[in-house]
């Protein structure tokens, strides 16, 4: 749904315009900016991320489980995921300090450098993409971003009984 700077939108249609927007911006996740950026890199620093954020509310520490749950994914399609990271070095398995019997994951220094690149990419996707924004345009709309991200996490049930 397109419209122009001089015909705003009424408030409920642009609300319903939210869900369409979201599609088409998950299917131009891969821009190029810098280089093009394989489906494979896409989905190693979606893992990635997950481990450098580190425990959520619940605090667990970082699994193969946990990347899965959210991920939504299979527990198979989370250990292929993660095993492919460690494979490729960006990924180590280390011991839980909580509970000696079970495997967390953590970056390596190659999947930090590997996270660095990938966010100074999204940051020239963002500030390619806005261009013609002006700054207080592009701060508030990453302001509002952020805020409804968190707000999504904190809807999210814990999975813990």
């Amino acid at each position: 749904m397109e419209t122009s700077a001089e015909q705003p939108m009424r408030p409920s249609d642009l609300l319903d315009a939210v869900g369409p927007a979201f599609s088409r911006l998950r299917r131009a996740a891969a821009l190029n900016v810098e280089r093009p950026v394989s489906r494979k890199d896409l989905t190693r620093t979606l893992v990635l991320n997950i481990v450098a954020e580190g425990p959520g509310p619940d605090g667990r520490e970082i699994t193969v489980g946990v990347v899965g749950e959210r991920l939504a994914v299979d527990p198979s399609v989370a250990s292929r995921m993660v095993s492919d990271c460690i494979t490729a070095g960006h990924l180590a398995r280390a011991a839980s300090q909580e509970d000696g019997r079970r495997t967390i994951l953590e970056l390596t220094a190659k999947g930090e450098e590997t996270l660095a690149l990938f966010r100074r990419h999204q940051r020239s996707a963002f500030e390619r993409i806005t261009a013609d924004w002006t700054e207080p345009e592009r701060l508030e709309f990453a302001r509002l971003l952020i805020k409804y991200v968190d707000s999504v996490a904190a809807l999210q049930p814990s999975t813990e009984a």
